[in-house]
C-alpha cells in the first residue's frame, strides 16, 4: 500500500477548486451528465485529484448510464479502499483513494462482466492522463 497523505484544510483548499473540494474531502456528488468524463472515450488513467495516484483504466471505462463515468474495475487492488456509507438511509458502498482518502463516489454489484462491479465515480475527483 502507499503511503497516506495528511495536508490540512487550508492546504486542501489551496490545491483544489470548490467543487473538487467539496466532492473529494466533504463526501459530495457532482451533478448528473455535468462531469467531464462521462462521456469521454479519451485513452488513458485516471488519477485522483487529490494529487496524482492511478485509480481506474479508460480500459474499463463503460457507459452505466448514470450520469458519472463508470468502471468495472479499478487499476489495482490497493488504489481504491471500500467503506458502508448509510448517510442517505440505504445500504451503500463509498470508495475512496487508498492513499489520499479522497471520496471518489460508490461501487454497486450490477455492472458488467468479468467483474460485475460498477463504480460510480465523479468526473471531478479525477484527471485524466492521456496515454
Amino acid at each position: 500500500m502507499s503511503n497516506k497523505v495528511r495536508k490540512s484544510e487550508t492546504e486542501w483548499c489551496h490545491q483544489l477548486t470548490p467543487e473538487q473540494l467539496r466532492v473529494s474531502r466533504e463526501r459530495g456528488t457532482e451533478k448528473r451528465f455535468s462531469g467531464e468524463y462521462n462521456n469521454c472515450e479519451t485513452a488513458g488513467t485516471y488519477d485522483c485529484i487529490c494529487r496524482g495516484q492511478s485509480l481506474f483504466s479508460s480500459d474499463t471505462k463503460f457507459d452505466a448510464g448514470t450520469g458519472r463515468p463508470g468502471f468495472w474495475a479499478a487499476i489495482s487492488t490497493d488504489a481504491v479502499i471500500t467503506r458502508p456509507d448509510d448517510r442517505c438511509g440505504t445500504d451503500l458502498t463509498e470508495v475512496l483513494c487508498e492513499r489520499r482518502a479522497a471520496h471518489l463516489g460508490h461501487v454497486f454489484l450490477d455492472g458488467p462482466k468479468p467483474s460485475g462491479q460498477r463504480y460510480c465515480i465523479n468526473s471531478v475527483a479525477l484527471k485524466l492522463r492521456r496515454s
